[in-house]
């Protein structure tokens, strides 16, 4: 979120430069503190090398009258990333893709000459099915001896949750949500099994770590006084690559997992719902498309395929985990999965609530899919059909969703262990209580279901 002159709220921290909008268009602004690091980063090959690599985001140099204030010494217009998303929204996968190009661009920087001085995970992004580097100020120059001051960063926002999801429980990455500076070393120590002090990278940068800190403080004080050749820093960038690549998270079945597999469409009915979709995406633009409920993506392809961006959110670990591997592969890199529950999406964050955007607040879309998701916020969360229909247009200006009746298997399969206080969902009260927000442009029944597929267009305001 830009305040009155343009800064992203996201971007006060660090004293060498910023990020702001103008026109429209965003740009990096640095400062004096910064220069000598700035100009070393293309004098040493290391801009060129890590840009041609595609481990950070290129840029073009901007007119300095565009600054902000006068402590600019050059303004860059870095290439924009369509849609940033945060680490407590990504899979495992995403996460470990994330560190290890961490720790790549790291071991360039240091055949450079530099370092990073920042580790944080927000500073990468992920574009195309690659995670790519966003800070072109993180760098700094290397000075012999001095150990890596990205180290403690490093570990807590990558390794530890990574340690965490992959011998403890997937879930506890959303640590990184309630700790956006990285999850303590010391609580990981305590969550993570006793066994994993037999494991000696976990020991070393996980449990000796947290136990250094408690006898020393977060200061890094301790450490700072000895003295961490070259050598022994490239070895221990090449020990963290290791950690994370030795940790393997086997995804099981879970509740929705495996959907595709056990929903009672027929082949012809899947094929005639694909169809629908098609044709409808068809009439919403070429704008992005938020697949909110996309499961393993199977819809989201629908959309990737025709050229859009698709964000495509799913509560189910093991559904987004599958995603990202297909992506990641280069099946669909137009696709970005992400770990979202939609009864408690992502809320802004940080300090005055605005380092870290919502979900809304990246919005809205041009397009929001909501297929087969209407029941389960509506029966098995309470979410009234008028208020799902709210939080939907403020999603997006062109709504594709479908309708499942009560006497739908899947619906049934929600009230059986709980009473049918849902009056007024039925296919009349749906749209009813849609038509508040929307107007119904298409509505089309499934061939062979009982279910009804709508697209909407959002009303004016």
């Amino acid at each position: 979120m830009p305040t009155g002159d343009g800064r992203l709220a996201s971007s006060f921290r660090d004293p060498c430069g910023f990020l702001f909008t103008h026109d429209g268009r965003l740009y990096r602004q640095v400062n004096r503190a910064g220069a000598g690091d700035f100009r070393l980063l293309a004098q040493s090959g290391l801009l060129e090398t890590l840009t041609t690599k595609g481990l950070l985001v290129p840029h073009r140099d901007a007119p300095l009258d565009l600054a902000r204030d006068a402590d600019a010494v050059a303004v860059i217009e870095p290439e924009p990333i369509p849609f940033i998303s945060h680490p407590y929204e990504w899979c495992f996968t995403q996460l470990q893709d994330a560190a290890l190009a961490t720790l790549r661009i790291q071991a360039l920087a240091l055949e450079r000459g530099m370092v990073l001085k920042d580790a944080s995970a927000y500073n990468v992004q992920f574009r195309g099915g690659r995670a790519v580097f966003i800070d072109t100020l993180s760098f700094t120059a290397y000075r012999e001896g001095e150990p890596w001051v990205a180290y403690r960063q490093f570990c807590r926002h990558f390794l530890a949750p990574l340690a965490l999801m992959a011998r403890r429980d997937v879930r506890l990455g959303a640590l990184l949500r309630a700790h956006i500076d990285g999850v303590p070393l010391d609580l990981a120590a305590r969550l993570l099994p006793w066994r994993t002090r037999l494991q000696p990278a976990l020991l070393m940068h996980i449990h000796a770590h947290a136990a250094s800190e408690r006898r020393h403080g977060h200061s890094g004080a301790a450490a700072a006084k000895v003295a961490v050749s070259r050598r022994a820093l490239e070895g221990l960038v090449d020990g963290l690559r290791q950690a994370v690549q030795g940790l393997r998270w086997r995804g099981g079945g879970t509740e929705w997992g495996d959907y595709y597999d056990h929903t009672n469409y027929s082949g012809d009915a899947l094929d005639h719902k694909k169809a629908l979709v098609r044709a409808f995406l068809g009439g919403t633009g070429e704008g992005m498309v938020w697949d909110l409920g996309a499961n393993n993506g199977l819809f989201s392809r629908l959309a990737a395929e025709m050229g859009r961006l698709v964000i495509a959110a799913d509560v189910d670990p093991v559904a987004v985990e599958r995603n990202w591997l297909e992506c990641r592969q280069g099946r669909q890199p137009l696709m970005l999965p992400l770990v979202m529950d939609l009864t408690n999406p992502s809320p802004a964050l940080g300090w005055a609530h605005a380092e870290r955007a919502s979900l809304l607040q990246r919005g809205p879309a041009d397009t929001v899919m909501a297929l087969a998701l209407v029941h389960h916020l509506a029966i098995s969360n309470n979410v009234p059909l008028p208020r799902l229909a709210a939080f939907l247009a403020a999603a997006g200006r062109h709504l594709i969703v479908e309708f499942v009746p009560k006497s739908d298997s899947q619906v049934q399969r929600l009230l059986a262990t709980r009473a049918d206080v849902f009056p007024d969902y039925h296919l009349d009260g749906f749209r009813a209580a849609f038509a508040a927000a929307f107007d119904i442009v298409r509505e089309e029944p499934i061939a062979g279901t009982e279910r009804t597929l709508f697209l909407m267009r959002r009303k004016s305001a």
